[in-house]
């Protein structure tokens, strides 16, 4: 059982690496799935393995792109619905399923969500290897440690796409406000469209283009001969969808429209049974949109030359933004920007720490006195209901208590589909923040968002490696670099190694699940009691080890010896711990492996006088 634990912490070992190795390396879903199925060989023998992903009531396989196959290749979900729940083994119903299309087909791995709703599958070939970890209780843990990294995968891939139709929009965006040639701003949409899907085919109806002379490629709008679709959303002004089997297409219709009217339809044609996703229609309606405007607006040069700076202004943002700042670094750049480009009176960043909003860097100081509870008041209470950005012209409006800033924009900062926090900008005089000014603000905001969910997944990663899982010390390879670090700079210190006396009978005793509870709950008691004095990290099974810089042996006495008188008031049941100190000091030429060597001989020397002890390697008997 032992080696298959060790399996286990080889593949989470692997998993990590690789992915700190390819954060940044834009890779697709097959990519990311080919190098999986190398962990898969390493460890397990399997030589075939196919991952098929659940969207809309189908599975599919990850080498297929979503964006431009026709779905029907899909599995239905309902021919695996009454299996999904079930545990390891699989009834052999479930695998011939899976075996009609995918001969190789022996196992299934089944990804889920953590409310355990599953959202893939992974097909396997069964290895003896395989089928003998299967029985055993890590093939869980290995199913959760799949899961959530195909998660991450899958959402670092929707993060690099939606960085990429970010830079397509920003550059058709600036076509579409940096002119006033109606013809160039039709070119600019049909090329946009087709950067953005190059394998769907794509129409321009526009409406009363008699007095035009284009260039372009478009078509005169007609009650008599369009679709019933394509005429629902030019009246309506909503995206409207079509499974057109007479034409055998799948036809969307995206209104291009502006404030005041709808001046046409952009008609996008996939494969029959296609379903567009959520990021395909919003990037479908933006361009639309943005379109829309462009043409209803073309000759307001000095608007749209704004608004091209203000795209400018985003793209900077973002390219700083993820620069690997750290939160406190990005808040403050924020500020600087959001000041530049709206001329606020006050800027507020609010983040939730513990389910509580607090007032964070980058905030004036109006944010951080009793004046400014009315607007964190509202502000807070409205992003716990919705996600919903706030323009307000006039806040004295919407309160009872008098205010002195009256123009307020208020952005959620939205991590993982949450809100972690909002930022706002006020002004004294009412009506003083423009329409543009709130969108350009809810885009650098959405922008920072993904800059500080990334600092925040890389803070989780380093604790991962940093920190022991149970106990939440640091872990014996971070305790190796601190002492080595440590013993560079500094002119000494003192390695103190314990370890719990008789554990093997309190797990025989009363089971591994108290073991582990003793073992937290000592892990605790010493990080109370060493406090900033030294670190304290898992050494291995019951043994853990204190390290104290610039500390010499003597003056550890009282604490090595508070730390043994206490252990056994602390835990239930009562446990006891055997400790070996020893110093090094710099004069001495000491390496590491000579300090742990004297704190090892001195914990065997309490081990063999007793137990519940320690004992010291004197400085004379390392000179000798």
């Amino acid at each position: 059982m032992a080696d298959y634990q060790q399996t286990m912490q080889n593949v989470k070992c692997q998993i990590l690496d690789l992915w700190m190795d390819l954060i940044d390396e834009k890779l697709n879903s097959s990519e990311y799935f080919e190098l999986l199925k190398g962990i898969l060989l390493q460890y397990f023998g399997i030589s075939k393995s196919e991952y098929l992903h659940l969207d809309k009531d189908n599975f599919y396989p990850v080498s297929i792109d979503a964006a431009h196959e026709n779905i029907t290749q899909g599995i239905p979900s309902k021919l695996l619905e009454q299996h999904l729940h079930q545990d390891y083994p699989f009834p052999s119903a479930f695998v011939d399923i899976l075996k009609k299309k995918y001969d190789f087909a022996d196992d299934v791995i089944v990804l889920r969500e953590v409310n355990q709703k599953p959202f893939g599958i992974i097909i396997v070939q069964e290895t003896v290897d395989w089928k003998e970890f299967a029985k055993t209780k890590y093939i869980y843990d290995f199913e959760i440690l799949i899961s959530r990294v195909i998660q991450l995968i899958q959402k670092n891939i929707r993060a690099t796409y939606e960085q990429k139709m970010n830079l397509e929009l920003v550059r058709m965006t600036s076509i579409f406000h940096s002119s006033m040639d109606i013809d160039r701003i039709l070119k600019a949409l049909l090329h946009g469209v087709r950067s953005a899907l190059p394998k769907f085919e794509s129409k321009l109806i526009l409406s009363n283009d008699q007095d035009r002379h284009l260039t372009v490629d478009t078509h005169t709008f007609d009650y008599m001969s369009e679709r019933s679709s394509t005429i629902e959303a030019f009246v309506s002004g909503d995206l409207k969808i079509e499974q057109a089997t007479d034409i055998k297409w799948c036809v969307l219709n995206a209104p291009i429209k502006g404030r005041q009217g709808i001046y046409g339809v952009l008609q996008i044609f996939a494969p029959l049974n296609y379903v567009f996703g959520k990021q395909e229609k919003d990037l479908i309606m933006h361009i639309a949109e943005t379109s829309g405007n462009a043409l209803e607006n073309a000759k307001l040069y000095h608007q749209s030359h704004r608004l091209v700076s203000d795209l400018q202004l985003i793209n900077e943002t973002s390219h700083r933004l993820n620069m690997k700042l750290n939160q406190e670094e990005m808040l403050l750049f924020l500020a600087k920007q959001l000041t530049k480009s709206f001329n606020p009176d006050e800027i507020c960043f609010v983040l939730k720490e513990n389910d509580v909003y607090q007032v964070t860097t980058g905030s004036t100081d109006f944010f951080f006195e009793n004046e400014s509870m009315p607007y964190l008041k509202y502000v807070g209470d409205h992003f716990d209901e919705s996600t919903d950005a706030l323009f307000v012209a006039d806040f004295s409006k919407l309160v009872v208590d008098k205010v002195s800033l009256m123009s307020m924009m208020a952005i959620p900062i939205i991590i993982r589909e949450k809100v972690h926090g909002f930022s706002i900008v006020l002004h004294n005089n009412p009506y003083f923040f423009s329409f543009d000014s709130f969108k350009l603000m809810q885009s650098l905001i959405r922008h920072s968002s993904l800059a500080i969910s990334n600092t925040i997944l890389r803070d989780q990663l380093q604790e991962m490696v940093d920190r022991d899982h149970l106990t939440k010390l640091f872990a014996r390879k971070y305790l190796d670099r601190y002492v080595e670090i440590s013993m560079d700079k500094d002119e000494g210190g003192v390695f103190i190694l314990l370890d719990i006396d008789d554990f093997k009978m309190i797990n025989d005793t009363y089971g591994h699940q108290k073991g582990d509870a003793i073992l937290v709950t000592i892990a605790q008691h010493l990080i109370d009691t060493v406090q900033e004095q030294g670190i304290c990290a898992r050494w291995g099974g019951e043994e853990i080890a204190i390290y104290l810089p610039n500390q010499t042996l003597l003056a550890s006495i009282d604490l090595v010896d508070k730390i043994v008188a206490s252990v056994p008031e602390v835990t239930t049941p009562s446990v006891t711990v055997s400790s070996g100190v020893a110093a090094w000091q710099k004069n001495l030429n000491h390496n590491f492996h000579n300090v742990f060597q004297n704190a090892d001989i001195a914990l065997y020397e309490a081990k063999n006088n007793g137990k519940n002890q320690f004992r010291l390697f004197e400085m004379d008997d390392v000179t000798n």
